[in-house]
């Protein structure tokens, strides 16, 4: 039986955040500093200061990085509530790629890689960044890199063109995806390393306009121009890079669903605020089916978005495994949340589309959550081709241990 009780010590906790976002985060969202790329560094150092001495900074990190240790479960409730302003995340340090980017890193890095490159993200001295897309290569499809790396047994020299780097500009922290060619020392294929932003042959080329303005310093395409880096500079084994990005990325799209619902929850609540005050045919619009039909479905979706973001955390925090949960659960929520955002534009009518209220930037981040970590179309296209090898997995017959099959304990 899955058990989704919050305990008292949660939710205090989850009331606290979303208090200290309403306090202290919300009044930055008309901050001239926080501009069409997203919020600059400055703004984010002042708001991640004011997470640090609420004692809300990196908290779901591990202990062992001075976070709290949050459970996927608890971290659903906790990101929730950060996410009632999308800047929340961002004081918090628990926003994309950061909050990714200290997953990975936290199980693939060596001692000396924690304390130079891992530590100085958790603690939100330094941001980071996780460098795969590309123009024409990887993207939705890892398996197009081009970004190549050659190895001379002392150094990488890597050379490749990246773009939709989010946070790029300022960076600290640089994972990075390239091909390793043949060579007599390491395995080739796929690997990930690691350096500093301000390494010679990292060139931010420009920062990319778009809708979008909640990640900080924006989107960049930045080119690798003979980038050499030391042999130590690999994170963890060469040709092991696609293994590691699914890690990261399954917990990285259920964090992105916790937020975002969050956001969407925010939005639901101007609209209902508005519905109930603004009047139309002599009486509040909330009143007339039109309206009131919208919200309704807005909070069933909210509901279905929370319990699938719940399900799909208590299945990662138990170790039991189904085909594709994460991109079940982020192709769901993402166009759920979605439809909820736009139901609240249609609601407010004529101020939705305008700045007069906080719908229309929530509205304009949540089009791009449907193409983060993978457009819904490539994880539907995963899930289709799992049916067409194996069927569904439904089946109504438990286990022996009450889980329906075929969802199972992994092995420890």
């Amino acid at each position: 039986m899955i058990d989704f009780s919050i305990t008292p010590e949660l939710a205090a906790l989850a009331k606290r955040v979303r208090q200290f976002v309403i306090d202290e985060i919300v009044p930055y969202e008309r901050d001239p500093r926080l501009t069409q790329h997203g919020p600059n560094d400055e703004m984010r150092q002042e708001m991640v200061e004011k997470a640090r001495a609420a004692g809300l900074l990196s908290v779901q990190c591990a202990k062992t990085y001075g976070g709290m240790g949050l459970s996927h479960v608890e971290a659903a409730v906790v990101l929730e509530a950060a996410g009632w302003s999308t800047l929340g995340p961002v004081a918090m340090n628990c926003a994309a790629p950061d909050e990714g980017n200290m997953y990975i890193l936290g199980k693939i890095c060596r001692p000396d890689q924690a304390e130079r490159f891992l530590k100085p993200v958790v603690q939100g001295h330094q941001r980071s960044v996780f460098a795969m897309t590309e123009p024409e290569g990887a993207g939705s499809d890892p398996g197009q890199l081009l970004t190549e790396a050659t190895f001379d047994g002392t150094h990488f020299t890597i050379n490749g063109l990246k773009w939709l780097i989010t946070g790029a500009n300022g960076a600290k922290t640089w994972i990075i995806m390239a091909k390793l060619a043949p060579n007599p020392h390491l395995p080739e294929g796929p690997t990930l390393f690691l350096c500093e932003g301000d390494t010679p042959g990292i060139e931010i080329q420009r920062i990319m306009n778009s809708m979008d303005r909640n990640y900080v310093e924006g989107h960049g395409v930045v080119r690798f121009n003979n980038l050499k880096l030391p042999a130590d500079a690999l994170l963890g084994e060469a040709g092991e890079a696609f293994r590691y990005a699914q890690m990261r990325l399954a917990p990285a799209r259920m964090t992105h669903c916790m937020r975002w619902i969050g956001a969407a929850a925010r939005a639901q609540a101007v609209a209902i605020d508005h519905a109930r005050t603004r009047t139309a045919f002599g009486k509040p619009i909330i009143d007339h089916q039109g309206v009131s039909f919208q919200l309704a479905q807005n909070e069933i979706d909210l509901k279905v978005c929370r319990l699938l973001t719940w399900q799909t955390s208590w299945m990662m925090d138990n170790g039991v495994k189904g085909r594709h949960e994460s991109s079940i659960a982020k192709a769901e929520i993402s166009e759920r949340l979605f439809q909820v955002t736009d139901r609240c534009v249609q609601v407010l009518g004529g101020i939705g589309i305008t700045d007069e209220t906080i719908v229309e930037m929530i509205y304009r981040d949540m089009r791009a959550f449907r193409l983060y970590d993978g457009p819904t179309e490539v994880h539907k296209f995963a899930i289709g081709r799992q049916l067409a090898r194996a069927g569904s997995e439904f089946t109504p017959t438990p286990t022996a241990d009450g889980l329906p099959a075929p969802y199972v304990k992994a092995a420890e």
